[in-house]
């Protein structure tokens, strides 16, 4: 079994980097080279900016190399709550601004010919309880009635044509998410920037950022200083640099995945007949998928815990015993691959994205990164050229959380609540 990311073991390394020192100027640094960071420069570096990105370690190998490669719409909040919360026409415009993720992604991955496997397969939210059902079909009602007439309920005893499993009560379906490799996706993107002009610097942490007179910012590197009129945070959870009015605003959360050998098409047939992206309604949340080369992507929050080997191969072992939970047929198939990332997790899941003192921002996309980092990286490019009123989170506030100020220190406590909640409701 390999700790390592299925998706950056079977993706080949970028290999657009730029060589040198990271000095002169430029119209925009980009801070981050994921999903954020790559589609950003690639959209600014479109619109004729010189860009330079700054990438800590080597592009994808942080959270959007280690998901699970789904390019969902909806929320990672039940959306009848939600729209409560916010009221229906906020919500409806935020759901659209899902829906133009995945639009985003496609529309990237065909002009820029990134063979990444995207595929429009769907996802089913399965009710983990059979009260869950009711709360399900109540969003369904909601959503069919305005934004999103193409979604479905599923009853359980139509389930078999979705899940070969007995341990659901019924779903959801979504049917405008997609799948794709995202490890592909996202140096695709790279590649595609450094085609045009970005200069892409792996292994160069940013170490300093200052405001000068006049305007813009000095940007420190190890290889360098780079002056850049603008600067684009697309840092995530990184805890490199002076990021510290982030770092109390994001509580960096672990999320665990294993990927079995390659499985029977017959078997998958039975498994996962439509090939969808799948995921629960408990709060520590269990997800799966089938990969490009047949293969079970199993994921979720086994632990609230950082990742790092030794915590990936203990939740590793949590998720066995929930994949075979779910697929009991699964029980003496091998597990490939077993790896975890860092989410980067807001107050109330619910991405950020603006300016502050000259800094420009945009990420806590809290586990739902692959579409929404996309489309706010090439939105980010808008607004950094004026056009704030693009900016679907521009109007959210983002107060610090509470005794946040540096190693989440909480995240156990978190963890029995929800698994309590999981326990009771």
């Amino acid at each position: 079994m390999k700790l390592t990311s299925y998706w950056l073991d079977t993706s080949n390394p970028f290999a657009g980097g730029a060589e040198g020192p990271v000095e002169g100027t430029c119209d925009v640094a980009v801070i981050g080279g994921g999903l954020t960071g790559s589609s950003a420069a690639l959209a600014l570096a479109k619109k004729g900016a010189r860009v330079v990105l700054l990438e800590a370690g080597t592009i994808g190998n942080a959270a959007s190399g280690r998901n699970g490669g789904m390019c969902n719409n909806g929320f990672a909040q039940d959306y009848g709550t939600l729209s409560g919360k916010l009221g229906r026409e906020v919500a409806d415009r935020l759901y659209r601004a899902f829906d133009a993720g995945v639009d985003t992604v496609e529309r990237l991955v065909r002009e820029e010919g990134i063979d990444c496997s995207f595929a429009r397969v769907g996802k089913i939210k399965l009710a983990a309880k059979p009260e869950h059902v009711d709360k399900l079909a109540r969003s369904q009602a909601l959503l069919a009635a305005t934004v999103d007439p193409e979604t479905e309920m599923v009853s359980r005893a139509d389930l078999p044509a979705e899940i070969g499993s007995g341990r659901y009560y019924g779903g959801l379906i979504y049917r405008k998410s997609a799948a794709l490799h995202v490890g592909r996706f996202v140096r695709g993107l790279a590649e595609a920037a450094a085609r045009r002009g970005v200069a892409v610097h792996e292994h160069t942490p940013m170490t300093t950022l200052k405001a000068v007179p006049g305007g813009g910012h000095l940007v420190g590197t190890p290889r360098g200083t780079v002056r850049a009129r603008q600067v684009l945070l697309a840092s995530g959870t990184s805890q490199a640099g002076p990021l510290g009015w982030v770092r109390r605003r994001i509580v960096p959360v672990g999320a665990f995945l294993i990927a079995t050998e390659p499985l029977p098409v017959e078997m998958l047939d039975r498994l996962t007949p439509r090939r969808r992206n799948a995921v629960d309604t408990k709060n520590l949340v269990n997800y799966f998928r089938t990969t490009p080369d047949n293969r079970l992507l199993f994921g979720g929050r086994a632990r609230f815990a950082v990742s790092n080997p030794a915590s990936d191969e203990k939740s590793g072992a949590i998720l066995r015993a929930a994949l075979h939970d779910v697929f009991p047929e699964l029980r003496d198939v091998r597990i490939d691959y077993c790896w975890g990332g860092m989410v980067d997790m807001t107050r109330d899941r619910l991405p950020r994205a603006g300016e502050r003192d000259g800094l420009y921002y945009a990420m806590g996309y809290s586990g739902h990164g692959t579409q929404m980092a996309t489309l706010m990286g090439t939105l980010m490019a808008e607004v950094m050229d004026g056009r704030t009123e693009l900016n679907p989170w521009g109007a959210f506030a983002w107060p610090a959380i509470p005794g946040h100020f540096g190693p989440p220190w909480f995240l156990p406590l978190v963890g029995a609540y929800y698994r309590l909640k999981d326990r009771f409701q």
